[in-house]
């Protein structure tokens, strides 16, 4: 039986024009497990992100998910791969304005074709796990910055994905909201048995994982375990 982690990344590169944003980056995440990803801005750590989520391909190296090769996969099967295995927590929620918060948790399942009221019942679900039922008939514009943010954790666990991408979850929230979200995240995340790889630069947010790794200059090195 494989001992591999459930998400590796081993020796990756990747340059925009002239600047390097990975140089040899390696890391890997087990099941179940939060990884804080840390470093400075502009140090390669949401260049990492995306290369494991597989929204962007390295120059070289390579990403594998459950011993499958990211990196080799087809634009379709990395789509199918992000809407069904993968859920994704931004700095600003990215929520859909002209849609409710109920309709924006429930959007995933809708585009995996599960019908309306079903979608909708799990969204529910997921909004009250959440402590933001209460907002589920607003619209995005109309509620807090803190009860946004929920509301994008809800959607991005609503399809109860095997690996949560969180970057920056926290950074447009005060510091009372900022702890309650990642409370709620890494508490639901732990109940469903998803991993999360969180990327940050506050200490803070990084003591709710389990294992940090720092990136500088594009270079990776993992230290010991927080817990």
């Amino acid at each position: 039986m494989s001992t591999e982690p459930l998400l590796v990344a081993d020796q990756l590169t990747k340059s925009f024009g002239s600047t390097v944003a990975l140089d040899r980056a390696a890391m890997g995440v087990a099941a179940g497990e939060v990884v804080a990803v840390m470093g400075p801005s502009g140090s390669g750590k949401s260049t990492l992100l995306h290369c494991l989520a597989g929204i962007v391909t390295p120059d070289s190296g390579q990403v594998r998910y459950q011993g499958r090769e990211v990196t080799a996969m087809s634009d379709t099967e990395r789509s199918a791969l992000r809407r069904g295995e993968f859920g994704f927590v931004f700095q600003f929620g990215q929520l859909v304005p002209e849609l409710t918060c109920l309709e924006n948790v429930a959007l995933p399942l809708r585009l995996n074709r599960l019908g309306r009221r079903a979608a909708e019942r799990r969204a529910v679900e997921w909004l009250e796990r959440l402590e933001v039922a209460e907002v589920a008939g607003n619209r995005p514009g109309e509620v807090s910055g803190g009860q946004g943010q929920r509301v994008a954790v809800a959607r991005a666990l609503v399809t109860a994905p095997k690996v949560i991408f969180a970057d920056e979850p926290t950074g447009a929230l005060d510091s009372l909201n900022g702890e309650q979200v990642m409370r709620l995240l890494t508490d639901s995340a732990r109940h469903s048995g998803a991993a999360v790889v969180l990327v940050t630069h506050e200490a803070r947010v990084a003591a709710y994982s389990d294992r940090e790794v720092v990136v500088r200059d594009g270079r990776t090195r993992s230290l010991a375990s927080t817990a």
